[in-house]
């Protein structure tokens, strides 16, 4: 029997890479092993200081509570051994939450030895990877793992499964100003939005055009738009400037004008093709023009 549960913890180990030495850490007869999976009291777990969410979704926990009432924690917490009979939580908050919620004292949870770096990068990945972080918290969690835990974008992205793209659009929110961050993270801006206000560098902008993204519920491309016309002013320029004549075709209008003793319109593009259009406003008008041509003959 003691041969079968060495074995388990082996496995146990194994799979959640605890160095032996780690795993023979149980802190003077516990009665729980690092390592192990063990049903641990829900007032002998601290709350993790490096939990990366914020917030909290009332009727989620509430789901959340019940099905743990119905069917009970399917997938064990995670937890750190910090003292006799004392664990500091790592991941699954939401259940923790959750299973106070629906009454339970004790909750299964897997045992692990691990210092406050590897903390932080364990429940950043895990919240990451399985929570519904908004935006804000996702990109604030990619920059603690780049800050405290010393990883390179690369690393991030092996760690997390996202592309370095994915995760640099993320990291760029944070140059948003705080008001702007809030928006996102209350969802009354999109990504869309905020990767279309990055690209300002005047925040007195960026906030401008967010209020007037809450306010008029301006489209993703709108936005996208109004960004160009402030970063490109000379676009706009050149497009009023397309339709202005040069002087000697402006002269010539003139002539037009008196000899016809009509609207005369002249159109050229820049290449310097165009046309002449006369308007006339009856048969004998359109007469009197076709007379003038023939006798310019």
């Amino acid at each position: 029997m003691n041969a079968k549960k060495q074995a388990l913890g082996r496995g146990l180990s194994a799979l959640l890479a605890i160095p032996e030495s780690e795993e023979e850490n149980n802190n003077n007869n516990t009665g729980t092993v690092v390592g192990a999976i063990a049903s641990i009291s829900v007032d002998l777990i601290e709350a993790n200081p490096f939990q990366p969410r914020t917030e909290f979704e009332e009727q989620a926990l509430n789901d959340l509570s019940a099905s743990i009432k119905h069917q009970g924690i399917i997938q064990p917490i995670t937890v750190r051994k910090i003292g006799h009979d004392k664990y500091q939580l790592i991941s699954g908050e939401r259940r923790l939450r959750a299973s106070k919620l629906a009454g339970l004292e004790e909750v299964p949870a897997y045992i692990r030895f691990a210092t406050d770096g590897q903390m932080l990068e364990m429940a950043l990945v895990e919240n990451i990877q399985r929570e519904n972080l908004n935006a804000i918290e996702v990109a604030l969690s990619y920059q603690a793992l780049i800050d405290e835990c010393k990883l390179t974008q690369e690393q991030m992205s092996e760690k997390v499964g996202k592309d370095r793209t994915t995760i640099t659009n993320y990291l760029r929110l944070l140059r948003l100003p705080a008001e702007v961050q809030l928006d996102i993270r209350d969802d009354k801006i999109s990504m869309g939005h905020a990767r279309a206000l990055i690209t300002l560098d005047d925040f007195e902008k960026q906030l401008f055009i967010t209020k007037q993204i809450v306010e008029n519920g301006l489209s993703v491309r709108e936005v996208e738009k109004m960004v160009r016309i402030i970063n490109h002013p000379e676009t706009k320029k050149l497009k009023k400037e397309k339709g202005v004549l040069p002087v000697q075709y402006k002269t010539a209008k003139d002539s037009l004008v008196q000899h016809f003793s009509a609207k005369v319109d002249i159109k050229r593009n820049n290449r310097g093709r165009g046309n002449i259009s006369i308007p006339f406003t009856s048969d004998k008008d359109f007469e009197r023009i076709i007379n003038l041509l023939k006798d310019n003959k």
